[in-house]
């Protein structure tokens, strides 16, 4: 199988420069921040690079602790040497710090697009959250443990992520006692791999289209951590039972990574914490399976809307031709943030 239609492809080609296509902004990642770091310091603030464009705001740690309006504004970090760039959205009120949504766009998007779809930063600012949109490199993220030639160094986007919630933290930003990750397709992926392997770093993960990788990039749950997956039960590019055989990606572009099943996904969350169940009921649109919490109170979900595919619940940008219909059975957003919200 293909992974990515060709209608999405073509749509992606014709972008320039920084403007890209917001409609079809499907494949997206999202990373809710705001718990214990435990960042290396590998990270520092870094100033826009030569090509920025003209009123980008650098650096993380500017004018933090300000009262103000809702703002924008586009940022970077020094990391492993490099710099590594996000958009952060400041919701109105008051200084100090808060909950941290940073949102990783999926395979073949990036921030912007993924602002569009997702309207997060809409249902985070009800709660007062902040929410950070970083690029990833070659516009992916990676999700999976194995190197590839396109991308040796497996665990640099793990890093990224360390680093961004070390320094927003460090910069009177974020809550350091709230830190949540989330994300669509190979973004929930992403969300999904940095909850597994860096269980102390967040407080609870979700993923939208997202599963697990599989095969040789396989990733493990190694603590407890509360998870929330919504996917769609007629997805055709990551099916709900699993990504098996992924067929060859586009020339140049890395491998499509295999994914388990969305199931299989939260399962290997629910053993790690050692959570209850799981039971399983019907509501208007949806089936919803719960494991109840374990010891360490850890909760997981998984939500399959029904007839859906490939797509963000409750979004109202329509998705590229051949991802399948958008649930409208509830909103993935005001859905995540709930679940966050009420892990205490």
């Amino acid at each position: 199988m293909t992974l990515l239609p060709t209608s999405w492809r073509d749509r992606r080609r014709g972008r320039t420069g920084s403007t890209r296509s917001r409609h079809g902004a499907l494949l997206l990642g999202v990373l809710l921040v705001a718990g214990p770091v435990g960042c290396t310091g590998a990270a520092e603030p870094s100033g826009p690079p030569a090509s920025a464009s003209p009123g980008a705001s650098p650096g993380a740690s500017r004018d933090a602790g300000r009262p103000a309006a809702a703002a924008d504004s586009r940022e970077w970090l020094r990391v492993d040497g490099g710099t590594r760039e996000y958009l952060l959205h400041r919701p109105a009120g008051g200084a100090g710090p808060r909950p941290l949504v940073v949102a990783f766009h999926g395979r073949g998007s990036d921030a912007e697009e993924l602002r569009g779809v997702s309207r997060l930063e809409k249902a985070a600012a009800a709660r007062g959250m902040l929410v950070a949109y970083p690029e990833g490199l070659r516009d992916a993220w990676g999700a999976g443990s194995a190197a590839t030639k396109e991308r040796p160094d497996p665990d640099a986007d793990v890093r990224f992520a360390e680093a961004l919630v070390g320094e927003l933290v460090r910069a009177g930003r974020a809550d350091p006692e709230r830190v949540y990750a989330a994300g669509f397709s190979n973004g929930g992926a992403m969300a999904l791999r940095v909850a597994a392997q860096r269980p102390g770093l967040i407080a609870g993960a979700a993923a939208v289209s997202g599963q697990l990788p599989a095969g040789r990039a396989v990733v493990r749950p190694t603590g407890a951590v509360p998870v929330m997956i919504i996917y769609g039960e007629k997805d055709p590019v990551r099916p709900l039972g699993g990504l098996l055989r992924p067929g060859p990606a586009p020339a140049g572009e890395e491998p499509i990574t295999p994914t388990m099943s969305a199931r299989d996904s939260v399962a290997a969350f629910a053993d790690a914490g050692g959570a209850r169940g799981p039971v399983t009921k019907s509501a208007a649109g949806y089936d919803r399976t719960v494991w109840g919490p374990g010891p360490a109170g850890a909760a997981v979900e998984l939500l399959v809307m029904h007839g859906a595919g490939h797509t963000w619940p409750g979004s109202t940008i329509t998705p590229p031709k051949g991802f399948g219909r958008i649930s409208t059975a509830l909103n993935a957003a005001d859905t995540i943030v709930d679940f966050f919200a009420a892990q205490r």
